[in-house]
């Protein structure tokens, strides 16, 4: 019989932690803060997931890193998980930014912030305007600076609300662990039945994206930067991760047996990818 969706949580932490939450009103915003019992000195960690996806995505690491001292703050942007419902069809790649800057506003410049797909580019342009204390990008996309063109027709055809189909996620469970080998069945049907929760996604804002957002990575060269990318990932590829990875002039770990989601998502290799991060953290005391 196959795992019910919630039956993969993250393991037992290595000391007591508590959860929170910041509810960021004037925009309708929700953050999920799992926060460790004592306080620590080490940096605020802001989460910010990518495209028909929320705080969800980073329960894992929520935990794995509240466990070892820091604070994890995921932000759901506007119309995603538990932030206020929003017309999918009236958000924007800017506004969007605009979330990951009040978050970071709120949080301070002492923060971290951890973006993956769609959320590292907004953590990208996010941080372009506001200090902060380090930078991690997990199979991030692109900016327009480094990115391929994508064809008119292609950015022409993206719907005003798009849904799982459109990134190959509204078929089989199976089929979609056979394609990516790093995640379980029961990964999948998780992802599947979180994804179904807000099932609509802003076509405007992945149009920008794909005609290409430009950022100024001068802004970030004092910032400690950390690219990390997947062999598995059929979103964004390895080596548009090492590509990005040179163009900010930023450390850079491969994952070569890792899918987009894998990275992250996975019960059996996100441990990988939180070690990584931890061990960059650690290195500039963050």
């Amino acid at each position: 019989m196959a795992a019910s969706p919630d039956a993969t949580l993250p393991p037992p932490p290595s000391r007591p932690v508590r959860k929170d939450e910041i509810e960021l009103h004037d925009r309708g915003l929700y953050i999920e803060s799992w926060l460790p019992e004592r306080r620590s000195r080490r940096k605020p960690l802001l989460f910010v997931h990518g495209e028909l996806a929320g705080s969800w995505a980073w329960e894992r690491f929520l935990g794995y890193f509240a466990g070892r001292g820091w604070e994890g703050h995921a932000l759901n942007l506007r119309n995603h998980h538990w932030s206020q419902t929003a017309d999918p069809a009236e958000l924007s790649f800017e506004g969007f930014v605009d979330d990951v800057g009040a978050a970071m506003d709120r949080l301070g410049p002492n923060v971290v912030a951890v973006g993956h797909g769609m959320g590292g580019l907004l953590v990208l342009k996010a941080a372009e305007r506001r200090p902060i204390s380090g930078l991690v990008l997990i199979a991030s996309e692109l900016p327009g600076d480094v990115r391929e063109p994508t064809a008119p027709h292609l950015i022409r055809e993206v719907p005003e609300l798009f849904g799982p189909s459109l990134i190959g996620w509204a078929t089989l469970p199976e089929r979609l662990q056979r394609d990516q080998r790093d995640l379980t069945l029961a990964d999948v049907l998780r992802i599947q039945h979180l994804m179904g929760q807000k099932p609509h996604e802003s076509g405007r804002a992945r149009r920008t994206m794909l005609r290409g957002v430009r950022v100024d990575p001068s802004r970030l060269a004092e910032v400690p930067r950390l690219v990390i990318a997947g062999g598995f990932d059929r979103v964004v590829s390895l080596e548009a991760g090492e590509r990005l990875a040179t163009w900010l002039d930023a450390q850079f770990e491969p994952f070569g047996a890792h899918s987009h989601y894998g990275l992250i998502l996975g019960e059996e290799g996100y441990g990988q990818v939180a070690d990584s991060i931890r061990g960059f953290l650690e290195a500039h005391r963050l």
